[in-house]
């Protein structure tokens, strides 16, 4: 089993990485008295069963969501802190979420809040969630207006990654997880970009030493970050490369046609777009980036009828300043820089690429 600590200074905690580890979890969790499991229903019917059939030491609750990003809302969470007292969960029960990013901000929301924050522990299991939403203590949901409007920092105890559990994972969320990959590659590792265009067949079949090789330089990457800055009042702004354009669509969108990582997709591919025309990267460079975006197979036009409404959700980002919108843009390899930009200017852009509705 492979362990990545993420040292805060004062504090800090575990992500464990292996095949299995599923199955071996009870063991490796503390006893208390009460675990409650928040999971949705999909994942339930996988693995839940499996997971609490081994507990035999702990009082174990379940608490099953809807499957989707429609579920990650305050509804949820009021429904989610509700069935807990009803439960009996206290001060001093613990939180597992076992699921994918939305179950993971979900829970982790709940435990920040409830009685004033208890222990969680963290066991994603999609691509996109072992590899980044997992990692990092970023809880939330989202608001009508704008994604991921309402959370808090709140870390987890330790983060249990099982690689088995993506060989149960549809093909579209796969995809879905390997826009946070080529993320890293943009941001922070020009190396490991060349590393997953090379292996990106064997990554998309899932072949062991490689899928295992790829989240474990992921989470060293984001836990590097996140050590560095927690609240992102610095470096770990780099993370939102894409995310500006991939908020503004799923706001847009109704969090209902795009999952996450195909939003991130055409972000990310759209941002790339605005760093060449800005004379941030060269158009090799671009090309690069492009190429390996577009092998994930996904459609990166924003040419749709929601058009117009993506300049107001990109205006409402929590990441703006000053009015402006704020992009990080890749600036070299493996490296970004951050942009504002005034409503104006982000209109003008996409409007040059065929693809903004007149208002």
């Amino acid at each position: 089993m492979k362990e990545l600590p993420i040292d805060f200074g004062t504090s800090g905690y575990t992500i464990h990485i292996d095949s299995g580890i599923l199955t071996r979890l009870p063991s490796y969790l503390e006893a208390t008295d009460a675990w409650v499991v928040i999971t949705d229903e999909v994942v339930d019917r996988l693995y839940g069963q499996q997971l609490t059939a081994r507990w035999s030491q702990n009082v174990v609750h379940t608490i099953v969501l809807p499957q989707g990003e429609a579920a990650k809302n305050l509804q949820t969470v009021e429904a989610v802190l509700a069935r807990m007292l009803d439960l009996g969960a206290t001060r001093h029960s613990r939180v597992l979420a076992l699921g994918g990013g939305v179950v993971g901000d979900v829970a982790g929301f709940c435990a920040s809040i409830y009685m004033r924050g208890i222990p969680y522990v963290q066991v994603p299991t999609t691509l996109l969630a072992q590899v980044d939403s997992s990692v990092g203590g970023k809880t939330g949901v989202n608001l009508p207006q704008g994604k991921n409007t309402v959370g808090s920092f709140y870390q987890p105890q330790g983060v249990y990654i099982d690689i088995k559990t993506l060989d149960t994972l549809p093909r579209r969320h796969l995809i879905s997880g390997l826009a946070e990959v080529i993320k890293y590659g943009v941001i922070y590792d020009y190396a490991f970009l060349g590393h997953l265009s090379s292996n990106f067949g064997d990554i998309l079949r899932l072949e062991q030493s490689t899928i295992t090789k790829i989240i474990t330089r992921c989470c060293e990457i984001k836990a590097q970050v996140v050590a560095e800055d927690e609240k992102e009042q610095g470096v770990r702004k780099i993370l939102n490369y894409g995310h500006t354009i991939a908020h503004g669509i799923e706001t847009a969108t109704g969090y209902g046609q795009y999952t996450h990582g195909e939003a991130v997709l055409i972000g990310m591919h759209t941002e790339a777009l605005m760093a060449r025309k800005l004379g941030l990267i060269d158009d090799k460079y671009y090309q690069e980036i492009a190429t390996l975006i577009q092998r994930t197979g996904v459609d990166l036009h924003l040419g749709q009828p929601w058009l117009g409404r993506l300049l107001d959700s990109m205006q409402s980002d929590k990441k703006n300043r000053g009015g402006k919108i704020a992009f990080i843009l890749p600036s070299n390899k493996g490296e970004t820089t951050e942009v504002l930009m005034t409503r104006e200017e982000v209109s003008h852009f996409l409007q040059a690429l065929g693809t903004a509705s007149s208002r």
